[in-house]
């Protein structure tokens, strides 16, 4: 990871696929405030557009960063996203 964030909560979505990495990921940042910054960890390869997506349509989250690694022989992707005033 390039840059560190200070991360409020780590969603563990691992495991989960399209759309439910969205969807736990909504949810998690409805109960966060805001300038808080959200940790989502996901294995769905398929989280890296979706969570880019749902951030660009909405107008209370900003993506910071997303990375991938490999875990135990797993990709493993970070998705870090920041609750706005909007």
């Amino acid at each position: 990871m390039s840059t560190e964030h200070r991360v409020t909560e780590t969603l563990d979505v691992k495991g989960l696929n399209c759309p439910m990495p969205v969807v736990k990921a909504k949810q998690a940042v409805d109960g966060l405030e805001s300038g808080d910054v959200l940790e989502i960890v996901a294995t769905d390869p398929g989280s890296v557009s979706d969570i880019e997506g749902w951030a660009n349509a909405t107008g209370s989250v900003k993506l910071l960063e997303q990375d991938e690694t490999d875990e135990d022989g797993e990709t493993v992707y970070r998705h870090y996203v920041r609750r706005t005033d909007a």
